[in-house]
């Protein structure tokens, strides 16, 4: 028993280094791009904390949601931001399996270069919307007669620059049009319904974020029309963005490899055994060769065989 937890423990970190090796690589190649999004999503928090101090409470708005949804008030408001924690660290993890588990679809660099991409563009119209025009907040702390409803003028920049973290955060006021917190949702839904395997999954992360809706209204953190607005939003905004970024390589099928494959011999068996576990295939049935499917037709590995379009002239 002692051995085989050794063995398989072995395995393990094998695949964690092997899937390091790769995804550093990677980063190495696009880590601007990955800092200008997370830089922008401080952006996005700075514009959000901003806004509040143009906040001026008032009369909460007529809302169908409002009429429809009890108020789950401040005792339960609660509830709402648990189920944004777990679809938020839920997907996280997810996009981070590629270095545990045996089956791999995607690149964690390559996802979260989109995801960023999704959410910038998302958060970018949301920051034109929210200062274009300042809703009374419907939450119980941005209300008339709550002490957090107005912020006073920052003693110094660096309350500002500092979001006033983490207070400032969880009790902004003003920023309505549309909802964040649906901004995450839905790209992560998204992103997992294009890259996820797990039909089962798919459903239940519609539901949660159909869930998600639901008590960011009964949490009064919203108006309806944010969330409505955030559905559509955020739906078009990942489909045109996603047709402008390059489509990510397939771990599976005849991409090609990021590791070198330039030993002989045995270190060629084993460099060809890795590959297999970074593309998701069997390191022990060596004898399995993958066919891919070309014009109606199915031709081995072994084979080569290029695109009809590339035979054309045409451009891939």
């Amino acid at each position: 028993m002692t051995m085989y937890i050794t063995r398989e423990v072995s395995k393990l970190w094998k695949k964690v280094c092997m899937e390091t090796a790769v995804e550093w690589k990677l980063f190495k190649e696009k880590w601007k791009l990955l800092l200008v999004g997370l830089v922008c999503q401080y952006i996005h928090g700075l514009a959000a904390r901003g806004v509040h101090y143009l906040h001026r409470p008032g009369p909460i708005l007529q809302d169908v949601g409002f009429m429809i949804l009890p108020e789950l008030g401040k005792e339960r408001g609660h509830v709402s931001e648990n189920t944004f924690g777990l679809i938020f660290f839920s997907f996280i993890l997810w996009t981070f399996h590629p270095f545990v588990y045996h089956s791999k679809r995607f690149y964690t660099v390559l996802i979260w270069r989109r995801v960023l991409a999704f959410l910038v563009g998302s958060q970018a119209l949301r920051i034109i919307t929210f200062y274009s025009t300042q809703l009374p907040g419907p939450n119980y702390h941005c209300r008339e007669g709550s002490a957090l409803a107005r912020l006073p003028r920052p003693d110094n920049v660096l309350e500002v620059l500092f979001l006033n973290f983490p207070r400032g955060v969880f009790y902004g006021c003003g920023d309505l049009i549309f909802s964040s917190h649906m901004i995450f949702t839905l790209v992560f839904v998204l992103t997992y319904q294009k890259y996820g395997s797990k039909r089962f999954i798919k459903m239940l992360a519609w539901v949660t974020a159909i869930i998600q809706s639901l008590l960011i209204i009964a949490s009064r953190k919203h108006y309806t029309v944010d969330i409505v607005v955030a559905w559509y939003t955020v739906n078009l905004v990942v489909f045109f963005v996603d047709k402008k970024l390059p489509e990510m390589p397939e771990r599976t099928g005849v991409s090609q490899p990021l590791l070198p494959m330039s030993a002989k011999g045995k270190d060629s068996k084993s460099v060809e055994e890795q590959h297999k576990l970074l593309n998701g295939n069997s390191a022990d049935n060596a004898d399995w060769r993958q066919r891919i499917q070309l014009n109606g037709k199915h031709l081995e590995n072994g084979g080569h065989a290029l695109p009809e379009a590339t035979m054309n002239g045409g451009s891939t």
